[in-house]
C-alpha cells in the first residue's frame, strides 16, 4: 500500500515532526513517504506532485497556520482521485473534530490526539477488514453518519521508535531547523493555550535521546530546537541535558529551547554563564502579560520578580540570547495593562521581543468562555481576536502598528544605540516610542511597501523630524553609528550627505597617517597606509564626543570623529574615532 504522510510547513527551514513519528512507527510493516511542503506553494503544484506518486492513502498533519490551504489540497485530491484515501490529523482537527468533518467532506478519517499507534492501526484497517470502529481516536463515516471512537491510554514515550534516523532527511540537516522531543504534556493550565489540556508530563528515554542528538549533529544539524513544552520543568533533568549539551555539542550548533523562567534557580544560571559557550543556546520565554488578574483569569502562574532575575542574569552571563513573548489581548486586559506589560518586559532589554495577539484556539478555556468577555475573533484560522470587553479593534490596530515597527528597529538590532537612547531620553517610555512611530509609519503607507536598509534610517529621521524631536543632530550621530557599525562591507551610498569633502577627508587622512595613536593602539595595530584608509574606511563627523559615549554611554556634546574600517579579509567593521581639535 503507497501511504504518503505530508505537510505544509510555515517555511522552508521548518520540518515538521509529527509525520516523522508517524512513519517510524509505522515501520516495518508500512513504507510510508515524507512529502513537506510550505503554505507559500501554489496548490496545483502540491496536488501535483502527490498525484504522481500515485499514493493510496495520505495523512496531512493539520495546524492553525496551515489549515486552510491543506483543505484546498485536499479538495483538489479529491477531484482528479476521488479513491485515494485522506488523513487529517493534528491539533487543528483534534478538537471540534465533528465540525471538521462537516466542514471537510473530502476527507475520510480525521485521527484524533496522539497518533503514533492510532494511525498505524487505521492503515491496518484500510489494507484489511476496513473494520474501522476498531481503531481507537478517530473519526469516519459510516452511511453517511459521522462516527468518533473512543481515545486510547496515552502511549509509553520510551518505547516510541527514533524519528530521526532516515536518510533521506541528512542532505536538509544543515539548511533546515531539527526539531526534537523530548517530553509530552505541561504541568501548567494557561487557558490559552493547547498543552493546558492534557494532564500531566511524559518523558522520552533520555538515553536515547542522547544518540538521536548526537546523530544529527553528526549528521550536519546546526539548528535542533526543542519542542517541550517547559523544558525546565525538572531541574534535574535539565541540568542532565545542559551539561550533556555543553559536553558534546559540535562547533556551529546552537539549541533552542521554551523555559519557564521563574521557576529557573539561581545555580542553574550559574551553571550556564560560566560552562555554556557564547552562542550554544538560545531561551523563549513565554511572559504573555504581567498583570496579575489577567494571568489569574487564564489560570497561569507567574512571579514576574523571579523571572526578572532570571532574565537578567542570563543577560549579564552574554552567553544566551533571550526571545521573550507577549500575547496583546488577554481577558481584562485592556490598552493601558498593555502598555505597562510592554514596559515591565522591555525594560529587561531582551534580544528578541515577540508582540502577539491572542488566538483563541480550538479546545482551550479562553475559548470556551469566550462569551464571558465579550470576544470577537476571526472564524478562520488563526482565530485571532477582533475586540473584546476591554479592547477595541480601534485598540488592536493600535498594538498591531507597535509590532511592526518593533520587529524592524529592535528584534533586527540595526539600530541598538539609537534606539536606547530614543526610548530613556526623547519619548516617556518605550511603548511610547514604538506606538508614535508604528502610527506615523502606518500614516505615511510605508507598511504597504517594502523597504531596504537605508529605508529604515530615512524614515525614523523624518519621523523624529517630524516632531520636531531635541538633540536630533546627537539622534542622527548614533544612526550613523549603528549603521555603519553594522555593515560588513564600505556602503556605496549611506542615506545621509557626507560630512566632509574630499579636501577635509584627504587632510583628516592625512593627519590619521602621521599620528595613527590618535585612534588606539588597537587601530595602530592595523598598520594601514593612507591608500588603504581611502579604500576601507569611512570617515563621519559626530556631534558628540564618540569616545566618551563608546567607553561609557554618555553624551558629551563635543564633536568627534567617527572612522568605520571595513575589513576586507575578516569581514567585520571596526569603529575608531577622536576628538576635533
Amino acid at each position: 500500500m503507497n501511504v504518503i504522510c505530508s505537510t505544509l510547513n510555515a517555511k522552508y527551514i521548518h520540518t515538521n515532526l509529527a509525520i516523522r513519528y508517524l512513519k517510524a512507527y509505522a515501520e516495518p510493516e508500512f513504507t510510508i513517504q515524507i512529502k513537506e511542503y510550505t503554505i507559500k506553494d501554489p496548490v496545483l503544484n502540491i496536488v501535483t506532485d502527490l498525484y504522481q506518486q500515485k499514493p493510496e492513502v495520505i495523512g496531512f498533519s493539520c495546524y492553525i497556520w496551515n489549515i486552510e490551504e491543506t483543505i484546498k489540497v485536499v479538495n483538489m485530491i479529491k477531484k482528479v482521485n476521488p479513491s485515494i484515501k485522506i488523513v487529517l490529523g493534528g491539533p487543528e482537527v483534534t478538537y471540534d473534530t465533528h465540525e471538521w468533518m462537516e466542514k471537510i467532506p473530502e476527507a475520510d478519517f480525521i485521527v484524533i490526539g496522539e497518533g503514533e499507534q492510532t494511525f498505524k492501526q487505521l492503515l491496518t484497517e484500510i489494507k484489511t477488514t476496513k473494520n474501522f470502529k476498531n481503531v481507537p481516536g478517530i473519526a469516519f463515516r459510516d452511511k453517511e453518519q459521522v462516527v468518533i471512537t473512543p481515545q486510547m491510554n496515552k502511549l509509553d514515550l520510551k518505547e516510541l521508535p527514533s524519528p530521526y534516523r532516515f536518510p533521506e532527511d541528512i542532505t536538509h540537516l544543515g539548511k533546515r531547523v531539527t526539531y526534537i522531543e523530548t517530553s509530552r504534556g505541561c504541568p501548567f493550565s494557561c487557558q490559552f493555550c493547547l498543552s493546558s489540556i492534557e494532564v500531566g508530563v511524559r518523558y522520552f528515554d533520555r538515553e536515547k535521546i542522547k544518540e538521536d542528538i548526537r546523530y544529527l549533529m553528526a549528521n550536519g544539524a546546526k539548528t535542533i530546537k526543542f519542542v517541550d513544552r517547559t523544558f525546565n520543568i525538572s531541574r534535574s533533568y535539565a541540568m542532565e541535558m545542559f551539561r550533556f549539551l555543553i559536553d558534546e555539542h559540535l562547533p556551529g550548533t546552537v539549541f533552542q529551547f521554551e523555559i519557564t523562567a521563574d521557576i529557573m534557580r539561581p545555580e542553574v544560571i550559574e551553571f550556564l554563564n560560566q560552562e555554556a559557550p557564547k552562542g550554544l543556546f538560545r531561551f523563549e520565554i513565554g511572559v504573555q502579560s504581567t498583570n496579575d488578574f489577567t494571568n489569574e483569569l487564564v489560570m497561569r502562574k507567574q512571579n514576574f520578580s523571579k523571572l526578572t532575575r532570571t532574565v537578567s542574569m542570563v543577560k549579564e552571563g552574554r552567553k544566551i540570547d533571550q526571545h521573550l513573548d507577549l500575547i496583546a489581548g488577554l481577558p481584562e486586559e485592556d490598552y493601558d495593562s498593555f502598555l505597562k506589560t510592554f514596559n515591565d518586559v522591555f525594560e529587561l532589554r531582551p534580544e528578541e521581543l515577540q508582540l502577539g495577539f491572542l488566538k483563541m484556539l480550538r479546545g482551550t478555556g479562553v475559548r470556551l468562555r469566550a462569551a464571558e468577555h465579550d470576544y470577537i475573533y476571526m472564524d478562520h484560522s488563526p482565530y485571532e481576536i477582533l475586540s473584546n470587553n476591554v479592547l477595541s479593534f480601534d485598540d488592536i490596530v493600535r498594538i498591531k502598528q507597535v509590532e511592526d515597527v518593533l520587529e524592524k528597529y529592535w528584534n533586527d538590532h540595526r539600530m541598538d544605540a539609537t534606539v536606547e537612547f530614543l526610548i530613556t531620553h526623547v519619548f516617556p517610555s518605550p511603548f511610547d516610542f514604538f506606538q508614535q512611530f508604528g502610527s506615523y509609519w502606518e500614516n505615511q503607507g510605508w507598511s504597504r511597501i517594502g523597504h531596504q536598509l537605508e529605508d529604515l534610517f530615512r524614515r525614523l529621521y523624518a519621523f523624529l523630524e517630524y516632531l520636531d524631536v531635541n538633540d536630533l543632530d546627537v539622534i542622527a550621530g548614533l544612526m550613523k553609528y549603528d549603521y555603519l557599525k553594522n555593515h560588513k562591507y564600505k556602503p556605496r551610498k549611506p542615506w545621509w550627505e557626507a560630512s566632509f569633502d574630499k579636501d577635509k577627508r584627504t587632510q583628516i587622512y592625512k593627519q590619521i597617517s602621521e599620528k595613527p595613536s590618535l585612534l588606539g593602539q588597537s587601530f595602530v595595530d592595523l598598520g594601514l597606509d593612507e591608500k588603504e584608509l581611502f579604500k576601507h574606511t569611512m570617515l563621519e563627523e559626530i556631534s558628540f564626543d564618540l569616545p566618551q559615549f563608546q567607553t561609557t554611554g554618555k553624551i558629551d556634546k563635543h564633536p568627534s570623529c567617527l572612522l568605520a574600517y571595513f575589513d576586507p579579509i575578516n569581514g567585520r567593521t571596526l569603529i575608531f574615532s577622536f576628538l576635533e581639535n
